[in-house]
């Protein structure tokens, strides 16, 4: 019986040797035998790479960026109107966006160097020009003025007649990235002394201003442009920027559809107050403005360091004669973009520098502003 077991255990094992063979020639493996087998087709895997496709092309669109410092839906609406008025003038695709925050703007064209074109404030162009080499190619222009203002606004019947009484009070802001809504005014209020309480970012400058007519902060900063004066001398700087006291009581919108705010018939409110008559008919009543700063140059459209320039140059042109089309003519396609008062207010465009800008890059370079502030 023994010797059966023994050739049967034999026999069992000559028929596994046989089966399994050397091991390498006639090797077959499969993907389901995990991660260490191998094909012949993988053997023949050759490796291709598209090719980016043209910029300015719908498949590679040209970013047009606009900072979050009105609503949202105000600036997509107008954005759009500019990049058809674009795409019609150069035959180039654009794509509209808004990103979340000055710094995202500022982060979204040093990301892309070559694709992005960004309407951005002066402190945003001055950190985007120091961190990737963004290049300014306008400024805008706003009813003739190529600088503009921040100012400081209180309730008229707080009792505040100076900065240093704003010392311990809640102070509302656009966004902290904002040139005139919170970086300008932040050096005031250090120079003065003060510290508030509590900041509140309102979202926008009309939002900041709401905030006090509404009695949520006890002051706000705001942009300041210098109202129009129909009748007499027009304003300069050093005049007061708030409404004349004769005015005040005939401050109020002119029309229920397409609202400006007018006090009498010769003079016009620009500044920030303007854009909440539909929310605040009598904002001006209840809102004035303390002071304001000294001059900031205006906000800038700027491209990235590596934009092409053969495109560069098409789209400077196309875009000042988009702005020339309301020259002479009120009701222009312009005015459903960027210079509605709803969203960024520019009646024209003029040519800029880097160079005019030194002087907020000073200002950042003291106060050590870096992108992080614009978060």
């Amino acid at each position: 019986m023994q010797r059966k077991r023994l050739w049967a255990l034999m026999a069992v094992l000559a028929m596994v040797i046989a089966a399994c063979g050397d091991g390498t020639e006639e090797t077959t493996t499969t993907a389901d035998q995990g991660e260490d087998t191998t094909t012949t087709e993988m053997m023949d895997t050759t490796t291709t790479t598209e090719a980016m496709a043209e910029l300015g092309t719908p498949e590679r669109p040209i970013q047009v960026l606009f900072v979050p410092s009105v609503d949202t839906q105000v600036i997509v609406s107008g954005g759009e109107v500019m990049k058809e008025a674009l795409e019609e003038a150069t035959g180039l695709s654009f794509e509209v966006k808004v990103p979340t925050s000055y710094a995202a703007t500022v982060e979204e064209m040093c990301a892309a160097p070559e694709e992005t074109m960004g309407f951005i404030p002066g402190f945003g162009y001055v950190l985007a020009s120091n961190l990737c080499g963004v290049d300014v190619a306008f400024k805008a222009i706003r009813f003739g003025y190529g600088v503009y203002w921040a100012q400081i606004l209180v309730p008229r019947d707080s009792g505040i007649e100076s900065v240093e009484d704003l010392d311990g009070l809640t102070w509302a802001v656009p966004d902290l990235g904002s040139t005139s809504g919170y970086l300008v005014p932040l050096l005031l209020l250090d120079e003065a002394g003060v510290e508030p309480a509590e900041i509140v970012e309102a979202g926008g400058h009309g939002n900041a201003a709401l905030a006090v007519f509404r009695g949520d902060a006890d002051f706000a900063t705001t942009f300041f442009s210098p109202p129009l004066i129909f009748e007499g001398d027009p304003w300069s700087f050093g005049d007061s920027p708030d409404v004349p006291d004769d005015l005040i009581a005939d401050c109020g919108p002119t029309d229920e559809d397409d609202p400006d705010l007018y006090c009498g018939e010769n003079f016009r409110v620009l500044d920030a107050r303007a854009s909440t008559i539909t929310e605040a008919p009598d904002i001006v009543q209840e809102v004035k403005i303390l002071t304001i700063s000294p001059e900031i140059p205006n906000d800038t459209l700027s491209f990235g360091p590596d934009f092409p320039a053969d495109l560069r140059a098409q789209i400077e042109e196309a875009l000042l004669a988009f702005a020339a089309e309301c020259e002479d003519n009120d009701d222009c396609a312009w005015n459903d973009s960027i210079g509605n008062q709803d969203f960024y207010g520019w009646t024209g465009i003029e040519p800029a520098t880097d160079a005019e800008y030194d002087d907020l890059r000073t200002v950042v370079e003291l106060a050590g502003i870096d992108l992080d502030d614009l978060e």
